[in-house]
C-alpha cells in the first residue's frame, strides 16, 4: 500500500468537529473530536475514537459518561480552545461557559446549538484511540437552523 494515497483516501472521509467533554466530581475534561458517528438507531448510539493519552479518554474511561456538544459551522474558535488542556474557572471550560449535563454531569457548552449526553456501552482499546460506544441518554436543540462545523471546511485534517 502507498502511505501517501492511504493517507489521501483516509483523509476523504467527511467528519464534522465537536467537543467532547466529561466529568467526575470537580474533575473535568474536554477535547476536539471528530472521529465519530451514529450507529444504530434503537437505541440510540454513538461511536466516538478519543486520543489514548488523553485526559478526556481517562475520564470516561473511569466514568462511563461523556457529553457531545455539536459546533455551528461559525463556531471554529470554540474547538480551538479544546485543543489544549483543559481549564475550568468558576463556570467556564477553556473560557467557554457551560452547565452540567443532567443525564452525565458533563459540562454542556452554553454557545452551542445542539448537544447529546451519552453512556459507555462498550469499549475497544486499540491503537492510539479509543473506539467508545455509547448510548444517547439525553440531548438538546438551542438553534436547529445552525450547520453543523464540517472538518474540511475548516482546511484542517486528521487522519490518514
Amino acid at each position: 500500500m502507498d502511505p501517501q494515497e492511504k493517507k489521501v483516501a483516509l483523509r476523504a472521509i467527511t467528519y464534522g468537529l465537536y467537543v467532547m467533554t466529561a466529568a467526575d466530581g470537580d474533575a473535568f475534561a474536554g477535547g476536539g473530536v471528530n472521529w465519530l458517528t451514529q450507529v444504530s438507531f434503537e437505541p440510540p448510539l454513538v461511536a466516538a475514537g478519543v486520543k489514548v493519552d488523553s485526559g478526556l479518554d481517562a475520564l470516561i474511561e473511569k466514568t462511563g459518561k461523556f457529553a457531545v456538544n455539536v459546533l455551528a459551522d461559525d463556531q471554529l474558535d470554540i474547538a480551538k480552545a479544546f485543543f489544549r488542556s483543559t481549564a475550568v474557572e468558576g463556570d467556564r471550560i477553556n473560557g467557554h461557559k457551560f452547565e452540567r449535563g443532567v443525564a452525565t454531569d458533563a459540562p454542556i457548552l452554553d454557545e452551542v446549538p445542539y448537544w447529546f449526553e451519552c453512556r459507555v456501552t462498550d469499549t475497544v482499546a486499540r491503537g492510539d484511540h479509543t473506539v467508545f460506544v455509547a448510548e444517547v441518554v439525553g440531548a438538546g436543540v438551542r438553534d436547529a437552523s445552525k450547520v453543523p462545523l464540517n472538518l474540511r471546511t475548516t482546511g484542517m485534517n486528521y487522519g490518514g
